[in-house]
């Protein structure tokens, strides 16, 4: 198997590519576009294939949008380092210039309940970058890749809404803890993992097209 371009010989550098390469780059800004847009185009499903003739194509909403497949697809083809920078961008972008946020963006954003989860696209995403690029790349490793990033980004919500709750961080109005943990963890959790079904065959192909 070739190196990945996570591994010092994918470089004639060997302390660059332990730093960035000048392709993490460029995944980088690939995966803040995605990111990006992902943000505003929401995930759906069409009805089974076989009810297309009576019923015509019907798309049915997921109740969540392409921002954590954004997220894990970019770490699943270029890799940690470029998937946690194109995410330390997106925050950084979110915070200061852009609403590029689900709800806007700018520095009193940190209060919504949402922003723990935000945090936790930058640990997610290198964690399934690494995992992706640390097997051989089968669908099953791929998925699993995704999983523990999608699984990373939750704990990192959570534990954010669990701090900023107790300490009255977050904006009004303020609901139960539970309340938020359903809201934001456990309602889109099986949207969330269709749309992880999704990344994992569609890198799985890009992978072998693009590297092998």
């Amino acid at each position: 198997m070739p190196p990945s371009r996570n591994s010092p010989r994918s470089t004639p550098y060997p302390f660059v590519s332990r730093m960035v390469a000048p392709t993490d780059l460029l995944w980088a800004l690939v995966g803040l576009v995605l990111t990006i847009g992902g943000t505003f185009l929401q995930a759906s499903v069409t009805n089974p294939p076989w009810a297309w003739g009576q019923d015509g194509l019907q798309p049915q909403a997921l109740g969540v949008n392409f921002q954590i497949g954004a997220v894990l697809l970019v770490a699943c083809l270029g890799g940690r380092n470029a998937a946690a920078i194109s995410q330390i961008a997106y925050l950084l972008l979110g915070l200061t210039w852009f609403n590029i946020f689900t709800l806007g963006g700018g520095i009193d954003y940190v209060h919504q309940p949402s922003f723990g989860y935000l945090l936790g696209f930058i640990p997610g995403a290198w964690i399934c970058g690494y995992w992706a690029f640390r097997v051989p790349v089968r669908l099953e490793s791929l998925a699993f890749s995704c999983v523990c990033g999608l699984l990373t980004v939750h704990v990192v919500g959570l534990s954010y809404l669990a701090i900023a709750s107790h300490w009255h961080w977050l904006a009004a109005p303020i609901a139960e803890l539970s309340q938020l943990i359903f809201a934001y963890s456990l309602s889109p959790l099986l949207g969330q993992l269709a749309v992880i079904c999704a990344v994992t065959v569609v890198s799985f192909i890009l992978r072998h097209l693009m590297f092998y």
